[in-house]
């Protein structure tokens, strides 16, 4: 990727994602778009990856790791009184200098594989809505599932707009998120029945081990301290739960075909996948669509998905061989607030 367009990715991203977000993280990827020497060696990173995120991610593994800089001195996530973000740049720099290889190494091995569990405050209205619509327990496959968090959506307790608590009552990890505009959902205020759940992916992020662990935990802003707390919930979850879960390592493309023939009839089968598609060359958006589509033909389906072709979140189907497109609404990329279009 050539230095104009990585540079065009950093500015957008300082702008549209991390802007009320991250502060540090949009001051220093508008610095690191300025910066010839920051631009090559963040262009290390494997291809079709989010570029920011990951160069980003990988300096705070490091630090997180234990490397012992002056760098860490800026990163709230490591220590309680962070500097002034204005003088983060140098030290940005002369850190990267001093770990070049290591950051390379990283960029070339390692996956933007954010496992954000409050985006299932999205999905849980969703999952209600195709639950009430068939009246079946659902079957749910995950294309770019990471650790498996958002296969667990059913055992988490939720509240909208800080009113009233629906889903799992019981569960430890509470997920607080904003309505915006007009629409509301029609809540269950229990979770819907789940019969299966797949997770498919290039790499399996098991949370139980250290590394993969660390690595999710680096790919957490700086500044989001809810998030880490809520991603320390959702690893306890999994460790509940990691006998209900089957997680597959391998091209979720290639392999739905095989996993949705062994959902039975009984159960309403669910594929999803959130800020995955993204990260898909185009050529493989059409050969899921196709496939989906395929699959619909033979039995009744749901997918839904964001950034196929826009960041909007859609809920396509096939019923009974009868194809609907909808729109569900907007959401944030960390899941704090959607909008309800249906």
């Amino acid at each position: 990727m050539n230095k104009e367009l990585l540079s065009k990715r950093f500015y957008q991203f300082a702008l549209r994602e991390c802007h009320d977000s991250s502060p540090l993280y949009e001051w220093l990827s508008l610095k690191i778009s300025e910066d010839e020497e920051m631009l090559e060696l963040s262009s290390h990173s494997r291809e079709g990856q989010p570029v920011p995120n990951l160069f980003l991610g990988a300096i705070h593994y490091l630090l997180i790791k234990g490397a012992d800089h002056s760098l860490k001195d800026f990163y709230p996530s490591i220590v309680e009184n962070a500097r002034f973000i204005e003088d983060t740049f140098p030290h940005f720099k002369d850190f990267c200098q001093d770990n070049r290889e290591d950051i390379i190494f990283i960029l070339k091995n390692k996956l933007v594989q954010t496992n954000e569990v409050r985006r299932c405050g999205y999905l849980y209205p969703t999952f209600s809505y195709i639950y009430n619509n068939t009246k079946k327990p659902l079957a749910l496959i995950e294309i770019g599932t990471s650790a498996g968090f958002q296969l667990l959506w059913d055992k988490y307790a939720y509240s909208y707009n800080g009113k009233d608590f629906y889903g799992n009552n019981d569960s430890n990890l509470l997920i607080e998120t904003e309505i915006k505009g007009d629409g509301i959902p029609d809540f269950l205020l229990k979770s819907p029945p789940v019969t299966h759940r797949v997770g498919l992916d290039l790499h399996i992020n098991d949370v139980t081990d250290n590394e993969d662990a660390l690595w999710l935990n680096a790919l957490i802003w700086p500044e989001h301290k809810e998030r880490r707390v809520l991603f320390e919930k959702a690893t306890s979850c999994i460790k509940q739960y990691k006998s209900e879960m089957n997680l597959i390592e391998g091209d979720g493309v290639e392999l739905l075909q095989q996993f949705a023939s062994k959902v039975p009839p009984e159960s309403t089968l669910c594929v999803f996948h959130t800020h995955v598609a993204n990260q898909m060359p185009n050529e493989m958006k059409e050969k899921l669509l196709d496939q989906i589509k395929e699959i619909g033909g033979k039995r009744d389906i749901f997918h839904l998905y964001n950034n196929i072709w826009d960041g909007k979140l859609h809920l396509d189907s096939f019923c009974d061989g009868k194809e609907e497109l909808r729109v569900i609404g907007e959401t944030d990329g960390h899941g704090r607030w959607f909008t309800w279009e249906l």
